[in-house]
């Protein structure tokens, strides 16, 4: 197999550590992040290149990854740079960020996207901070079948479940699920936790029990105990929630369908970011209740 040349954009908390995996694929791999020194600093730990702007481009890239905070830093990307024309024809866009349905009908609607019969997915993640670093993360493949293939190969890199549920948009979709369900679990163990706490129980011992029946989650394996020990330097960010669950709502509003519970858990999201909480992991529900 020849060796093919892959640029990753956004070394965030989850962009860092994925990027790193995806050099395990043997490809020349380079990377792009808006701090020029961020991505410099991901070359001295892994092998690969760092990219200074997207507008002088002399690579020719056969696939780009995207991994950023929110559609307007994915427009300003694809639409505002030169980087579509760094991308050879045929090739692939995979974007890993959470975003709205009308930036993908966007992208994949794009005239000069189409005229190089670039294929796009939208592969939003889950797994958290913990998952990237671990490369086990699961992915929710939105797209066509062309290119699914090598794309599924490279995601293998940083991911342990890969799941093609649909085509385009049908990866963002199943994101808004997950966050649905993660919102109501974290507010359900939050109040859990609370109660149990006030009444003086041996948390650690009621977790024993019922962390192996029905009430068992992740949020409740991974984080009960940093919850009851007020332990919120982490994880995945409160405001970056309500970013998703907002995303979400609306799609929702458009089916005329109405989620209570995930309003209600927006609006104890919306409270925690206004008490200057908003960079603190989603399990800091609980201090509303403390």
């Amino acid at each position: 197999m020849s060796k093919k040349k892959y640029l990753f954009i956004g070394l965030g908390t989850m962009g860092f550590h994925m990027a790193g995996h995806l050099t395990r694929s043997k490809h020349e791999i380079h990377v792009f992040n808006r701090s020029y020194l961020k991505a410099k600093g991901w070359t001295k730990t892994h092998k690969g290149f760092a990219i200074k702007s997207l507008n002088n481009l002399s690579q020719s890239y056969d696939g780009i990854f995207l991994c950023l905070k929110d559609d307007d830093a994915i427009s300003d990307i694809l639409f505002k740079s030169k980087l579509i024309e760094s991308i050879k024809a045929g090739a692939f866009i995979v974007d890993h960020s959470t975003t709205s349905l009308k930036l993908v009908n966007r992208i994949i609607s794009d005239n000069q996207i189409a005229a190089k019969k670039i294929t796009f997915f939208d592969a939003p993640i889950s797994g958290g901070e913990a998952g990237a670093i671990n490369g086990t993360l699961s992915v929710m493949l939105g797209g066509g079948n062309k290119n699914i293939l090598i794309v599924r190969k490279l995601i293998k890199t940083f991911a342990k479940n890969i799941v093609h549920v649909g085509p385009n948009g049908h990866g963002q979709l199943t994101k808004m699920i997950n966050q649905i369900c993660i919102a109501g679990l974290l507010q359900g163990l939050s109040e859990a936790l609370s109660f149990g706490s006030q009444k003086k129980l041996d948390m650690n011992k009621v977790l024993d029990a019922i962390s192996q029946g029905a009430a068992q989650s992740w949020q409740m394996e991974n984080r009960a105990e940093t919850m009851l020990n007020n332990k919120f330097n982490f994880g995945f960010a409160v405001d970056l929630m309500i970013k998703d669950l907002k995303i979400a709502l609306l799609e929702a509003k458009s089916l005329d369908l109405n989620l209570q519970t995930t309003k209600d858990v927006l609006d104890r999201y919306n409270k925690l970011s206004k008490n200057g909480f908003g960079n603190l992991d989603t399990s800091s529900l609980i201090k509303l209740l403390k």
